[in-house]
């Protein structure tokens, strides 16, 4: 049997906690300007403008009464894989010179709802080895 296009429940809820999430942040003011943007395995959720800041925002999503809360998904290893896909997206649109942050989306789905909570500056780069 061929799974490759099957859509397991944690993609679709991950799916929808990143749609929540670029809904949440653009009711804020902020402007997505990139989804899901992918190089080889490294991948960003939304790509957005906050005023002239260039955003990166990792999105985690979590049912509630999970044993781990969204924020405990932004490890030091996928924070690396973060900035190494910042990295390469600077690159490839040439905006070295623009002033970037990384931000989390926390998503915890009720069943009900849809909860967003958004840290700003979710990281830095500080005492970071890349």
């Amino acid at each position: 049997m061929d799974t490759s296009n099957t859509i397991t429940p944690a993609r679709r809820r991950g799916d929808l906690g990143e749609d929540a999430a670029a809904r949440f942040l653009e009711s804020r003011g902020m402007r997505v300007v990139e989804r899901n943007w992918r190089y080889r395995q490294w991948e960003l959720d939304l790509v957005c403008r906050d005023g002239d800041t260039l955003v990166f925002v990792e999105v985690k999503t979590r049912m509630a009464g999970s044993m781990s809360a969204p924020a405990d998904g932004l490890g030091r290893a996928k924070r690396a894989r973060l900035v190494k896909a910042a990295s390469r997206y600077l690159s490839a649109k040439g905006l070295w010179d623009e002033p970037c942050r990384f931000d989390l989306a926390a998503v915890v789905d009720t069943g009900v709802s849809l909860d967003v909570e958004h840290i700003e500056n979710a990281f830095d780069l500080t005492g970071m080895r890349l």
